[in-house]
């Protein structure tokens, strides 16, 4: 499977060089599950983050106006600010969770 980009929520400002509604900010989520076993005995392992980026100062020439901004816009303006090696990174991770939800390398408990 691969990563699923989400967007949480974008902040704004009213007007910024002219432009009315312009976004300034992404909030997202990577994740990802993957399903071990069937019926009954079927785990789910799941990893995530959460983030929040700045966005870049609008282009008039290419600005979309925000009632016709889609989740798809959205999720490609957070990766190009996060940039191609924090996109990797944060999908490694959200990968490593899973993996480490698998084969656990650590515990925890309480004395009885």
């Amino acid at each position: 499977m691969a990563v699923t980009w989400d967007v949480v929520s974008y902040d704004g400002n009213k007007t910024v060089d002219g432009l009315s509604d312009v976004l300034t900010a992404v909030h997202w989520t990577a994740s990802e599950s993957e399903t071990v076993g069937s019926g009954d005995s079927a785990v789910v392992h799941t990893g995530s983050r959460y983030g929040s980026i700045g966005l870049a100062e609008p282009d008039s020439s290419s600005f979309i106006a925000l009632n016709s901004v889609t989740k798809d816009n959205l999720v490609a303006w957070a990766k190009a600010a996060l940039g191609s090696d924090e996109v990797t990174a944060i999908e490694t991770d959200v990968a490593a969770q899973i993996t480490e939800s698998k084969t656990p390398t650590n515990f925890s408990g309480s004395p009885s």
